[in-house]
């Protein structure tokens, strides 16, 4: 199982302490990030992250060729709704592919927590036959 994580600026934080709390759970799976997010992610839990660039330069163009490729099974994606990012064409798209590719995306804290915990429970391992 694949995890990708990605967070906005103003949601960075969040991420991480979204990851603290959750540590034990993701450190059963493959997990990659954005640049940043993934930078900020590793050094806060110790998790091994493969790291894209950051989303601006590129890094969302690469998590969402792994989407379309089948290399993601959930989406973590912590969308700053309040302000205009010059990438959002971008942030659309990748969204976009995880309905095209039936990916669970969490774009906030509580339907991350929901994800992670069905996760956890094994609820979502029916991905793993559709490979």
């Amino acid at each position: 199982m694949n995890v990708a994580l990605i967070a906005h600026d103003a949601k960075k934080e969040l991420m991480v302490q979204f990851c603290i709390a959750y540590c034990g759970i993701l450190s059963r799976y493959s997990i990659c990030a954005t640049g940043t997010t993934g930078k900020l992610v590793s050094e806060s839990t110790g998790l091994q992250i493969q790291r894209f660039m950051s989303g601006s330069q590129g890094g969302d163009q690469q998590l969402a060729s792994a989407i379309s490729c089948n290399e993601v099974d959930l989406l973590v994606f912590f969308r700053d709704p309040l302000t205009m990012k010059s990438h959002e064409p971008n942030d659309i798209n990748i969204l976009r592919l995880c309905d095209v590719h039936n990916i669970p995306v969490a774009t906030n804290i509580a339907t991350a927590e929901a994800l992670i915990h069905a996760l956890e429970r094994g609820d979502l391992d029916w991905r793993e036959y559709m490979r």
